[in-house]
């Protein structure tokens, strides 16, 4: 089987192609990625020389470039390219329109065209919108975002469901809760906070703290996608959550405790705008029907998690550069989630 997958130099993406080089021996993997910020081809080192893996550098909003990788008899399509930070979606919002919404319109062109086998669009829990104290989203929740990240992606997701009906192209669409662990960029809540904590600043909060997310260690979502390409019914939807709600000042105050660290450092920052108070991932239909479940409690893979950064300083330390530095403190230092 040959795979194309997009955005692959990030943060799941680049835990996925490792998950599945390792897992399937047999299997090829095209990895197309623009390469913005957060993209790092440091990431994948040590499979670049592996002859079953293929890095190219494009953006997928290049149509006719696409095309000509879809050349190469693409099986399964992954989707991981998208830009994915809220509070710069608040600051540009037509660069997540372009890439999110056209750019994933040309891969369903491509995909169409060449006839693939699986079309998987990566999506998140975000298109839900918010929920109160009690609830969980599943896949027939409506569509209700917030922010400008979150109407893109709903808006790539709408148009890989209206592919499927309309041309009857196979696909999936997977809403993950938020994903932690190795090679997470630090814009994130969770390195950020580690990063922070290690260098003894001052450990940024939005708000009240009280905004509660479901957390996914990264390796039980490529575990997720890994069925949903194998076993996954045309056309459906499967939420992928990690059955570990917390709010965001439990994960801060979690790894200053993992770390030994006192709390005298957290302060609290002016909330984002449109800040959603609680997201929660009803898994039941993957696990029913493919038989998913996540491994990581929060604890095990909060501890994983930190000990991936001790080990591999030089790491983050490339990756806070002054661009970097630049964007973090026009936004007061804050982490999105």
């Amino acid at each position: 089987m040959k795979l194309l997958i997009t955005g692959g130099a990030g943060f799941i993406g680049t835990n996925f192609i490792l998950y599945m080089l390792k897992k399937y021996p047999h299997y090829q993997i095209i990895n197309l990625d623009a390469l913005t910020y957060a993209g790092n081809l440091n990431n994948l080192k040590q499979v670049e020389h592996n002859p079953r893996y293929t890095f190219i550098h494009a953006d997928i909003t290049d149509r006719a470039f696409v095309s000509s990788v879809f050349e190469q008899k693409i099986d399964v399509v992954v989707n991981f390219a998208a830009e994915s930070h809220v509070d710069r979606s608040i600051v540009q919002p037509d660069i997540f329109v372009n890439t999110n919404v056209l750019g994933t319109q040309v891969l369903l062109d491509a995909a169409r065209s060449h006839k693939v086998t699986k079309f998987i669009q990566v999506s998140t829990d975000e298109v839900y919108g918010s929920l109160g104290e009690t609830g969980l989203f599943s896949e027939t929740s409506p569509l209700s975002a917030n922010s400008p990240y979150s109407a893109s992606k709903a808006g790539a997701d709408l148009l890989v469901r209206a592919y499927h009906e309309t041309f009857g192209l196979p696909v999936n669409i997977t809403r993950c809760s938020n994903n932690y662990g190795p090679y997470q960029f630090p814009e994130k809540l969770i390195p950020l906070m580690i990063l922070n904590a290690l260098e003894d600043k001052d450990l940024p909060v939005y708000g009240d703290g009280q905004n509660i997310r479901d957390w996914l260690y990264v390796d039980d979502h490529c575990s997720a996608l890994d069925l949903v390409i194998h076993k996954g019914q045309n056309g459906e939807v499967y939420n992928i959550g990690g059955n570990n709600e917390r709010t965001n000042l439990t994960i801060v105050k979690t790894i200053l405790r993992e770390l030994g660290k006192s709390e005298e450092r957290i302060t609290y920052v002016r909330d984002r705008p449109g800040h959603d108070r609680r997201y929660a991932i009803d898994s039941n239909k993957i696990t029913r029907e493919l038989g998913w479940k996540p491994q990581y409690e929060l604890d095990k893979g909060i501890k994983e998690t930190i000990l991936w950064y001790l080990q591999n300083k030089s790491w983050w330390e490339n990756i806070q550069s002054g661009a970097y530095q630049d964007y973090y403190s026009k936004q007061n230092g804050t982490a999105d989630e």
